[in-house]
């Protein structure tokens, strides 16, 4: 049994190493720098100074602040942080939650609703079960006995929401999890921070899903480079420039595991109990939300080539699909990101340090 050591976040390192491989010997005016670590990943901030941005000092302190809030908020791995007080709620009773829960919640909930209930965040039990989780990985796969009982405790008709007046319920013990849009969710208020701060040219990433303001250093929107998947040497399937909008990447290639000659992604169908077994490996949704854009990528992973197309446009979302055929690859897009495409790329870059 094998298993790459590669984190969920470390993924997307690259795209990071990419972008600014792809700005650095263009640039007119170098942009400013800032990073740090947050929600198990790192998170970097580039922008261009205007006449009104505080100093360094407070951007670093004001950007770790909102980074932290959201963390005491949704990280499961902190006991007492508010997910994982409503986690140990009992069942059938209300439970008052933060603004900033209530709509991470909201939108999860109508992405579940809408991509045909391929998004779950009620999935995590699963997730656990299969070796994806904090409880580390598994010899082999669960049995189906085993899939059956969890699958009990899974399904978001199960938590009732009453956003007006910022509490939810749920109607029977189960568990939520915000992995998948949660570090959208920093982007977004990291971003907004920074706009109230009088910086307005930026790009904030924080674990791979990024939001883009303004134009880059160069005088022009920023380029981003999407990564080819499994190829030997990292390179570069295409380029996108992007400015006002928010990426977020998804895709199975690089966290999994093999047991009997079989490969198990970590994208797991909470319809099933089972990880998705098609040919879709990379999703990317660029959104005006970077927390709409992360929930949208994951969901669109699960569904497969096919459904995801059908959902993306029926959604009017701007998505680019990468998907495994005999010899390579495919790629296909909704019109809707035609828009922000460059030139294909096939060229490899240099591997970095991470």
């Amino acid at each position: 049994m094998s298993r790459p050591l590669q984190s969920h976040s470390r993924e997307w390192l690259f795209c990071l190493f990419a972008l600014v491989l792809l700005t650095a010997c263009s640039e007119q005016a170098s942009p400013s720098k800032l990073a740090g670590a947050t929600m198990g990943t790192v998170w970097h901030v580039s922008y261009v100074p205007g006449e009104s941005a505080p100093d360094v000092a407070v951007l670093q302190s004001g950007i770790e602040a909102e980074l932290d809030r959201i963390d005491r908020s949704m990280s499961t791995y902190r006991p007492d942080s508010e997910i994982s007080l409503f986690n140990a709620y009992a069942p059938n009773a209300w439970f008052k939650a933060s603004p900033e829960f209530i709509e991470v919640m909201s939108t999860a909930l109508q992405v579940g609703e809408h991509s045909e209930g391929a998004y779950d965040v009620t999935v995590s039990p699963l997730v656990d079960l299969w070796g994806f989780g904090p409880t580390g990985i598994i010899d082999s796969p669960p049995t189906e006995e085993a899939i059956a009982r969890v699958m009990t405790r899974v399904g978001q008709h199960n938590i009732e929401l009453d956003a007006a007046r910022h509490r939810l319920m749920k109607k029977q013990a189960l568990s939520v999890d915000f992995s998948s849009l949660a570090k959208g969710y920093a982007v977004d208020l990291v971003a907004d921070w920074l706009e109230a701060h009088g910086v307005n040219r930026y790009m904030v990433e924080v674990g791979g899903e990024m939001r883009l303001s303004g134009l880059s250093g160069r005088g022009d929107p920023w380029r981003i480079a999407i990564e080819q998947p499994e190829s030997s040497e990292r390179s570069v399937a295409t380029t996108v420039s992007l400015s006002d909008v928010a990426l977020a990447t998804s895709g199975d290639y690089r966290n999994y595991f093999e047991a009997n000659g079989k490969r198990y992604s970590h994208s797991i169908d909470p319809r099933t109990g089972y990880p998705v077994a098609h040919d879709l490996v990379s999703v990317t949704v660029v959104h005006p939300s970077c927390m709409i854009a992360d929930a949208w990528a994951t969901a669109l992973t699960v569904l497969g080539a096919e459904r995801a197309m059908a959902v993306a446009q029926a959604q009017g979302l701007a998505v680019y699909f990468i998907r495994r055929v005999e010899g390579g690859f495919e790629h296909s897009q909704t019109p809707q990101f035609s828009r922000y495409l460059g030139e294909p790329q096939q060229k490899d870059l240099p591997h970095t340090e991470e």
